[in-house]
């Protein structure tokens, strides 16, 4: 590499440090939002408000509602007196549900019948709903199959037996931290190259860069591998704090992840020298930096499986850089990867590396020339 070429990588890293701001947004925000995210963006429900209409009244009834009580993921059982306490305790978002327990829960029970309660949920809350009904049928099934076996009844005809894969204590930090360590690697790495080029234009430096000796190719390279380098060293900080602190294991080969994130950033990194290229302030770089990562966050599976998607949109979906990244990085953490599978995802994102450095150099030579 030429040694005018390291100079501007020298500069470029001096210039990130010895702005203050900067030195905020790469060293100390990303480090707090693996923490704070991790915990904020967890699919789990706990202490939730649920809302119990007994019109059963027995001992068995009050045993259930006693196991709801002693749940970790329900803070508090508000006891109902009629039907129509319900329409309002739902409308009012007290509780996101409300278990109705009729008036022959025990009979049932006692004759080894199916006993079945009612479980109203506000699907406003559809998530929330979803795995609240996951835990009330837990609890109830539990509940019938120890009365059927204290009175000597006849076993429910068949028990599932729940086992997860990959994590088998179901803890929604090794769920959750994988695809935000692919947010986060993002985020990083667009905001270090969207920038560069317009902070250079509203310090007034740009001129100065374009009267050196380098080429466009080597300015944009230069930046480049800058940026490279703060993202690398950013995101070896967020897996650190991953695995040392959310005790997130790293089941596959670190070398692998360390190529493939490479790879990955930069095509993030020429997409954010196209955005910066494009920009003539910094206002108008974060602002097109954000446009870029609200649509590719959530077309890349990191919130909603990509499966669930309409057809036209999962296909479209193959485009962004972001869901492939998510992939691989919930594979190294948890599953061991195979290489062959990181390699299917490892090659598009090379092709978009090419494409968005292309452009990138076209649009810069096309402002500056």
């Amino acid at each position: 590499m030429r040694p005018r070429l390291w100079s501007l990588i020298l500069k470029e890293l001096l210039a990130n440090w010895r702005d203050r701001g900067n030195r905020i947004i790469l060293l100390i925000s990303p480090m707090i939002q693996v923490l704070i995210f991790s915990y904020a963006a967890t699919q789990e429900v706990k202490n939730v408000p649920l809302a119990v209409l007994d019109d059963n009244r027995s001992v068995q009834s009050r045993e259930l509602i006693s196991r709801f009580e002693g749940s970790p993921q329900f803070s508090e059982i508000i006891t109902l007196q009629n039907v129509g306490d319900i329409a309002r305790v739902i409308d009012s978002r007290a509780a996101p549900a409300v278990l109705h327990i009729g008036q022959d829960f025990t009979r049932k029970l006692a004759a080894g019948e199916p006993a079945e309660v009612q479980l109203l949920l506000d699907g406003r809350r559809s998530n929330a709903a979803q795995i609240i009904q996951g835990y009330t049928v837990e609890i109830v099934d539990r509940l019938s199959a120890e009365v059927a076996q204290l009175s000597g009844l006849r076993a429910p005809p068949s028990v599932v037996v729940a086992r997860t894969w990959f994590n088998p204590n179901s803890d929604t930090l090794w769920s959750t931290v994988p695809g935000l360590f692919a947010v986060l690697t993002t985020a990083v790495g667009m905001m270090v190259s969207a920038l560069s080029v317009a902070r250079e234009r509203e310090l007034g430096s740009f001129e100065q860069l374009l009267v050196s000796p380098l080429t466009s190719w080597e300015i944009l390279a230069g930046k480049a591998a800058s940026a490279l380098l703060i993202a690398v060293a950013e995101t070896t900080i967020i897996m650190l704090i991953a695995m040392y602190v959310l005790l997130v294991p790293m089941e596959g080969s670190m070398l692998l992840l360390y190529g493939s994130m490479i790879v990955y950033l930069l095509s993030i990194i020429g997409i954010g020298l196209f955005i910066s290229s494009l920009a003539s302030t910094q206002q108008q770089a974060i602002i097109g930096a954000f446009m870029f990562l609200s649509p590719a966050i959530l077309l890349s599976g990191y919130a909603t499986p990509v499966s669930n998607m309409p057809d036209w949109l999962q296909t479209l979906t193959l485009l962004n850089p972001v869901r492939h990244f998510v992939v691989i990085a919930k594979g190294a953490f948890l599953k061991d990867l195979p290489i062959d599978v990181i390699a299917a995802h490892v090659w598009p994102l090379a092709l978009i590396a090419a494409a968005t450095f292309s452009a990138a150099t076209w649009l810069f030579r096309q402002k500056t020339g």
